[in-house]
């Protein structure tokens, strides 16, 4: 059997993420507050704020501002930018992850086992203030 070649490129993980968004300040505060992101950098002469989630970074872009107006229309149920994205959450204690977003007024969807990066395990679906659907997900292994 011939070995399989090298692929040019090999992906590693996502290294970013940018939602065009209607009110970013509704948003930093769900992705900062809620959700545990910290706001990395501020680009305002272009109206970019970029949020630290682990080792990746999620990108808002205000739908009026100089990037988010070559993006087109504004989202919204009839004009999503994205289905959905995950974060990887741990440790991933189900009762504390919802008790913490009830707080802010956030409902998750039933924990299912979901397959991701790094194999199955559990996760769960939320909706940020502006529709965007996000995953939480926990370790390999875990049983929803």
């Amino acid at each position: 059997m011939k070995p399989s070649p090298v692929p040019a490129l090999q992906p590693r993980e996502i290294d970013h993420l940018v939602l065009r968004v209607v009110d970013a300040a509704a948003m930093e505060r769900f992705y900062c507050e809620v959700l545990g992101c910290s706001v990395e950098r501020r680009q305002d002469a272009i109206g970019l704020v970029q949020l630290r989630a682990g080792r990746s970074l999620l990108d808002l872009v205000p739908v009026e501002g100089e990037l988010g107006r070559a993006g087109g229309a504004a989202p919204g149920r009839e004009g999503r930018n994205l289905d959905h994205f995950c974060l990887r959450v741990e440790p991933f204690d189900e009762a504390a992850i919802r008790a913490h977003l009830a707080a802010h007024g956030v409902e998750a969807g039933p924990l299912e086992a979901r397959y991701g990066a790094e194999g199955s395990g559990p996760s769960m679906y939320l909706a940020d203030p502006q529709g965007n659907v996000v995953e939480l997900k926990g370790p390999p292994g875990g049983a929803p």
